[in-house]
């Protein structure tokens, strides 16, 4: 039962509202018997013998009893849900913080589609579980055992008869059980599934639409759709051939009070009274057990729910603060240095034996294949991953010393593959520095030569831009990428390819503002083309994994290396050619 050693120890203080609310729904529920037992006195008491001087004392506690019983239930239903919302807001806004704090491996693991059906359909789940599963555990509970008490004390016979029968329907409900506690958690892994389908095609619709995939896309949903829809079905189908036996001994029980009572009242020894009070309160020990196949269920994918919520509530990122990071008072210098830094994934070294140093204010440039592994450089370098053996260092101390809160907002970063948020332009840029005037937005517009077409925006650094940028080009997408981390004034500004969807003109335009910044800067430009990397102070070719050549951009043509070939093929220029020519 760790699922609910989990939700009491979470629930924190409300957990006294949950406390009240199933006292009161117990009490409530005890309350039930009130009027059948009054019922009894009223007939054994009143009508049999023709005494009307209790009539109205009988009938006003009746009344009184069903408007106490009522209040309370009121009451008793705002806790719980009080209780519930609360939790739900606490545990979903745990559930975020923790998502937030993750490392790239975790998002690695999880798809988004499983993560969005954590924190909405398994926690609505748990939600439902706590306001309404739990008081109706409880009222099955008690109306079953204080119904069973009372019948005790006014026929022992009957109440046995009726009580053999009660196993059976237990037996069957705990098989129910058994059976369907997989398949609820098997259900849970079709519906994120199909969420995961439905969030991916309407994040890649411009990737659908561009390879004419609609139908591709719609046979893959349906798919994943009638799977979830089988799977539902197996349940309910579960249910449907398990629930004639139980209602079957349900009503065994009215035909049982019907036969034994009446045969006990034609013997004498059951009273007019007490057989209408037997009578009235045979629901109340048929429908506990008929509802506990209906909880069951309900239980059972409580479970399977909070399983999946526990998974990431308790998840644990590898890229913590180390206890003896601490945080420099000024700002830091930017000098980076790798040394002897290899970098293992799945097995297979991405980064193997690296070692370079970068001086503050001085540009590194890195090129190479695809797979080469300069991202996994820049990812070691802000600590998105750890390196498997050497150090990497800024400003002469390893990052691994530093809060990655420090080391993050030091180290800014334009990506080639360009996320932008719902929100304005000038948001978008002021995104890692919320209190930037709108001097200093335009300022950096302006660096990364996005000031033009965003004035021509229909409300110009006010505009909306949608989700992942939608309604920008790629090179426009870029430049405000590269605004958004210049606005960080970082001390290493790392650009990702992120020159590659603009023209050579714009691209000579942005490094010329990159080297007349009004801060010290270190930069680290990963790049295909010659034309970004050329001025930089060191030149780092890498090849899987290894640095094959380094050194200025006339040192690597001398050389005429893997350096040289590109340089020649992008300036058509053929090999062995003088570099002049």
């Amino acid at each position: 039962m760790l699922e609910l050693k989990w939700l009491w120890k979470y629930m924190g203080p409300k957990r006294r509202y949950l406390i009240i609310g199933l006292c009161l729904s117990a009490v409530t529920s005890a309350m039930l018997i009130i009027n059948p037992m009054l019922s009894q006195k009223l007939i054994d008491e009143v009508i049999t013998p023709q005494n009307t001087a209790k009539l109205l004392p009988l009938l006003g506690l009746m009344l009184a009893a069903e408007v106490i019983r009522l209040s309370l239930r009121y009451l008793m239903i705002v806790l719980l849900e009080k209780n519930s919302q609360q939790m739900l807001d606490d545990v979903r806004t745990r559930l975020y913080d923790v998502i937030q704090n993750e490392d790239y491996r975790f998002f690695g693991r999880m798809r988004t589609g499983d993560l969005m059906t954590r924190m909405t359909n398994d926690l609505d789940m748990i939600r439902h579980s706590t306001a309404w599963i739990s008081y109706s555990v409880v009222d099955s509970v008690v109306i079953f055992a204080v119904t069973i008490i009372y019948f005790f004390t006014v026929n022992v016979p009957l109440t046995l008869c009726l009580a053999a029968i009660t196993p059976f329907i237990l037996l069957i409900t705990m098989a129910f059980s058994k059976i369907v506690h997989p398949m609820y958690v098997n259900l849970r892994a079709k519906l994120s599934s199909l969420n995961t389908v439905a969030q991916e095609n309407i994040e890649g619709n411009r990737v659908v639409k561009a390879f004419a995939r609609e139908a591709f896309e719609k046979q893959k949903f349906e798919e994943r759709n009638e799977e979830f829809r089988k799977e539902n079905l197996k349940v309910s189908y579960v249910g449907v051939k398990i629930q004639p036996f139980i209602d079957l001994l349900s009503q065994s029980l009215s035909v049982t009070t019907l036969l034994v009572g009446g045969y006990f009242m034609i013997q004498g020894t059951l009273s007019a009274g007490e057989m209408l009070a037997f009578s009235s309160l045979t629901w109340a020990l048929a429908n506990p057990l008929r509802n506990l196949g209906m909880l069951i269920n309900d239980i059972q994918r409580f479970f399977a729910s909070c399983d999946m919520v526990m998974e990431v509530f308790y998840a644990v990122p590898s890229i913590v603060d180390h206890s003896d990071a601490e945080a420099p008072k000024q700002r830091a210098k930017g000098d980076v240095e790798f040394r002897g830094v290899t970098f293992r994934v799945d097995g297979k070294d991405a980064v193997t034996d690296v070692s370079f140093h970068i001086k503050p204010g001085e540009t590194l440039g890195i090129m190479g294949t695809t797979g080469s592994g300069k991202t996994s450089l820049v990812n070691l370098m802000t600590r998105a991953y750890e390196p498997t053996q050497g150090t990497v260092l800024l400003d002469g101390k390893d990052v691994q010393k530093y809060p990655l809160s420090f080391l993050r907002k030091n180290m800014a970063v334009a990506m080639q593959d360009v996320f932008l948020f719902s929100d304005t332009v000038e948001g978008n840029i002021a995104y890692g520095q919320a209190d930037l005037s709108e001097e200093g937005v335009v300022a950096c517009a302006r660096a990364a030569d996005a000031d033009g077409f965003i004035r021509r925006l229909s409300e110009g650094y006010d505009t909306l831009i949608g989700e992942r940028g939608v309604g920008l080009s790629g090179g426009q997408k870029q430049r405000i990428s590269l605004a958004r981390a210049l606005a960080m004034r970082p001390s290493v500004l790392v650009l990702d390819d992120t020159t590659s969807a603009v023209d050579m003109e714009t691209e000579q335009y942005i490094q010329g503002q990159l080297h007349s910044l009004d801060f010290l800067c270190t930069k680290v430009v990963i790049a295909q083309r010659v034309s970004s990397v050329q001025d930089a102070d060191e030149i780092l070719i890498l090849d899987n994994g290894r640095i094959i050549e380094h050194g200025t951009h006339e040192e690597l043509l001398k050389n005429r290396g893997f350096y040289y070939k590109i340089w020649a093929l992008q300036n058509s220029v053929k090999e062995g050619e003088p570099i002049g020519a």
